[in-house]
């Protein structure tokens, strides 16, 4: 066996707990979680991970944490709210056959064993129509498709309370999160916006949200899928509709035309 950081031994099983909360945010009944959960399932924990107490690494037995590799992107996320704070659960992709869990609280430095709950939330079960899983409030939502074979459909959804963006995979049935200044990065490029104060304040992607269109933010998520994929396509994204033009730039169209 192997000896952890904490002076536990490894590896060891997943704990009913951390079993239960993992599948939670895993539904089985989407098929974008349904194979992860299966590999989580068969994997034993083998240390823990580099941001320290609560972050566990699943691996193969016999192998030890690699730390060589850059964090992996979150994969699924939920959060559970309880009397004694908030605890959260994230599990990350799979990098060199290893998984990256950490169930941390966000106010002690150990998760109790005992707790009363009061509510849990995560992105894994939104669907297109439902409110945000955090706040219950009402989200943007950008239809988007693919143009070529499979015609695949996607949802971008962008939170203003939260300041949150994911985006819903048709096929799989699974949501992505995706880093906002990044994204945003990519829509500032697209708008040729260059002032500093703009461009470079991504939480402004939220406060100036109504000002951008959904062909903006189609065209920044196809841009930003292209360099950190979130979704498999072959070929473009485009937005479900096209954008109605304005009374303003149909009024200067008909008079361009006398």
């Amino acid at each position: 066996m192997i000896k952890s950081q904490t002076n536990g031994l490894y590896p060891r099983q997943l704990t009913s707990r951390e079993l239960e909360w993992i599948d939670w945010i895993l539904p089985r009944e989407r098929p974008g979680y349904r194979e992860y959960r299966d590999v989580v399932r068969s994997m034993p924990v083998i240390g823990e991970g580099r941001r320290g107490k609560g972050e566990i690494i699943l691996g193969h037995s016999g192998a030890q944490p690699d730390f060589d590799e850059p964090l992996a992107p979150v994969f699924a996320y939920g959060a559970i709210e309880t009397n004694f704070g908030t605890i959260s659960i994230t599990l990350r992709g799979i990098v060199n056959d290893q998984i990256s869990v950490e169930i941390v609280s966000h106010r002690a430095e150990d998760v109790q064993e005992d707790f009363e709950e009061f509510r849990r939330w995560t992105y894994s079960t939104w669907k297109p129509g439902d409110l945000c899983p955090q706040c219950q409030k009402l989200v943007r939502e950008v239809p988007m498709h693919a143009v070529g074979r499979g015609e695949e459909h996607f949802v971008l959804a962008l939170c203003i309370k939260d300041k949150r963006l994911w985006v819903f995979e048709g096929a799989s049935q699974a949501n992505r999160l995706i880093p906002v200044t990044n994204f945003y990065n990519e829509l500032m490029l697209h708008k040729n916006i260059r002032d500093p104060k703009v461009a470079l304040d991504s939480k402004r992607l939220f406060t100036d949200l109504s000002s951008y269109s959904d062909l903006d933010l189609t065209y920044a998520f196809l841009t930003y899928n292209k360099l950190k994929t979130k979704v498999q396509v072959e070929g473009s994204i485009v937005a479900d509709k096209k954008e109605k033009r304005s009374f303003v730039s149909k009024l200067k169209g008909v008079l361009s035309r006398r």
